[in-house]
């Protein structure tokens, strides 16, 4: 049954499987409606920070859903206090326009839900986690069985060499992962940019670039660069 008055949410986007996946479920759950996509760049590069990702695959993401893009841009190196200054600048501008929640795509890291929900509590908001204590490998699994396609675009040198950038995220590459890996990559191993699937009406052409090594606080990180069929032609 269709809940009637359904509290509106913004959901943080990433482009990857989490963020899709769970966006998938409070679709399909009737209980919450998605107003928003809201996605944190890093200024400098304009890139999704974390994952790498160029703008113009969020976007394409967005319209393809649908739904209205929020752009959040952070500089590099940013801190905790001034991230936190920019989001509850964020928060203030949402709550005048009558948003209820945020929805994250949280798995297991209760530091980083605790983090969120306190941020979210000061401003009278309540964060929704669809993923929360599921099996991270069934997760995925689910997220594959129901047809969605995504490359990864970054992987922690700490836990994964190279090799796994620019793959395709699907049952082989979960056999491949080392045990010391969580499967959803919730630890932050790897990252993803999903480019097909049942909330899109259509794939998004993509073509795969360099990978290139980056060195970011003393980690090793390995980014594969994606582009949109028109972006890498015009390169």
């Amino acid at each position: 049954m269709k809940k009637l008055n359904k509290d509106k949410v913004i959901l943080s986007w990433s482009g990857g499987k989490d963020s899709a996946f769970s966006l998938y479920k409070i679709m399909n759950e009737n209980e919450l409606e998605c107003v928003g996509l809201l996605t944190t760049f890093t200024k400098e590069y304009d890139r999704v920070t974390m994952h790498g990702v160029r703008r113009s695959l969020i976007e394409k993401q967005a319209s393809l859903l649908n739904i209205p893009l929020e752009k959040v841009y952070i500089p590099k190196n940013c801190s905790i206090e001034e991230y936190g200054i920019i989001m509850k600048n964020v928060l203030i501008k949402y709550k005048e326009k009558g948003i209820k929640g945020f929805v994250f795509g949280d798995i297991f890291l209760e530091d980083v839900k605790s983090y969120r929900e306190k941020m979210l509590y000061s401003e009278g908001f309540k964060g929704h986690f669809p993923l929360w204590r599921k099996d991270t490998k069934e997760i995925v699994l689910q997220f594959i069985k129901l047809g969605f396609k995504a490359i990864v675009t970054c992987v922690n040198g700490e836990f994964l060499n190279s090799s796994y950038v620019g793959k395709e995220l699907n049952e082989d590459f979960l056999r491949e992962l080392p045990l010391t890996v969580d499967p959803a990559g919730e630890n932050g191993e790897y990252h993803c940019f999903v480019y097909d699937g049942p909330l899109f009406n259509e794939t998004i052409p993509i073509k795969i670039g360099e990978i290139v090594k980056q060195n970011i606080q003393g980690k090793t990180f390995y980014y594969c660069d994606i582009f949109l069929e028109d972006e890498y032609y015009n390169y």
